[in-house]
């Protein structure tokens, strides 16, 4: 197991982490880093609880809108494929049969 040190609101903590997995924890450290950061830019000077846990808060938060995002994204993929409406399907029956009598056209051409 590796051993990461991170640097989040002035304060380091050692974590570990599985082999392989430290830029991964760094960047996600980084992530806290940079709410914290913004929450302070909003004039708030809290204790540094009450800064991990705003952090923890708004990462949630985003979190959870693209967990809706997702979810609507699935159900617009699963959800079967509109029928085309009436004139778009006369359209589509005219071009094929143009498709089929240009195709006749050019084999009458080669074989007269």
């Amino acid at each position: 197991m590796a051993q990461v040190t991170v640097k989040i609101n002035g304060y380091t903590y050692t974590v570990g982490c599985e082999d392989g997995q430290e830029a991964h924890l760094m960047a996600m450290a980084a992530q806290v880093e940079n709410r914290i950061e913004s929450i302070k830019a909003l004039g708030s000077s809290s204790g540094e609880a009450r800064l991990l846990v705003l952090a923890a808060l708004l990462m949630a938060d985003e979190l959870h809108d693209m967990r809706i995002e997702v979810e609507g994204l699935r159900n617009t993929a699963t959800r079967p494929a509109a029928k085309p409406a009436k004139g778009e399907a006369d359209v589509t029956r005219k071009i094929s049969r143009l498709a089929a009598r240009a195709e006749q056209i050019a084999a009458d051409l080669e074989h007269p």
